[in-house]
């Protein structure tokens, strides 16, 4: 008690700033790699997900691929996405350097709290707590970081996402793709049909069979008819 109780009330307000750096910190590491970690098990069936981003980069890469035609670099797609996904208006890069630079605050906090007390001509044994939490904060981060491994899982959901979209959606879209061209195809041998048919109708009805025009007139005829309903 009698090392505490030289602590002054600006000191106290420090060392309380420099605990909030730190669990700010601490659950900035904990938020994304939760997040990453549901997107994972997310990622492992695509087809039915209901996870809102990945139904996004699915949707996304669906009309980036018919507009460029199929020439699409996926692991690019893949990082541009990963990129962009964000809790609020933070991305998750942005995040994990603000985690890491609310630890650093947290340390200096720390350390403004140890020079302070030094210039009051405060003990080695009153200024020992300023140190134990400063260790024990450095400790806690790289404790709980290596148990997210953020990088560990965003490697993983950008590998399973681009063998989905590279094995499996691609394929979706390209049969897709083939089926609206023998539509299309379709449409159009149906319109030829069409077209000849008019031509017929209408060659019978100025041609009648007894006319006197010869079969290369009737052909010359037929020709022009047809160059005009085209």
């Amino acid at each position: 008690m009698k090392i505490f109780s030289q602590i002054t009330l600006s000191q106290s307000f420090l060392t309380g700033t420099a605990v909030i750096l730190l669990l700010l910190s601490i659950i900035c590491q904990i938020i994304i790699g939760v997040l990453y970690q549901n997107m994972i098990k997310q990622a492992d069936n695509m087809a039915t997900t209901t996870n809102k981003q990945l139904k996004q980069c699915k949707l996304k890469f669906s009309h980036c691929y018919q507009m460029n035609m199929g020439n699409m670099n996926v692991d690019i797609f893949v990082d541009k996405f990963l990129n962009r996904i964000r809790i609020g208006k933070l991305s998750l890069p942005f995040l994990q350097h603000l985690s890491g630079q609310l630890m650093l605050a947290a340390v200096f906090v720390f350390g403004v709290c140890i020079c302070r007390g030094i210039i009051d001509g405060m003990t080695i044994g009153a200024l020992l707590p300023y140190y134990i939490m400063s260790l024990f904060g450095l400790y806690a981060y790289f404790s709980v970081s290596s148990l997210t491994d953020i990088g560990g899982k965003r490697r993983i959901l950008k590998t399973n996402l681009v063998d989905y979209l590279e094995n499996h959606m691609v394929n979706h879209l390209n049969i897709v793709c083939r089926q609206e061209s023998l539509g299309e195809s379709e449409g159009q041998e149906k319109t030829m049909e069409d077209t000849d048919t008019a031509v017929a109708e209408a060659v019978s009805a100025k041609v009648p069979e007894a006319s006197g025009f010869s079969q290369k007139e009737e052909d010359e005829l037929e020709q022009l008819i047809r160059e005009f309903l085209a």
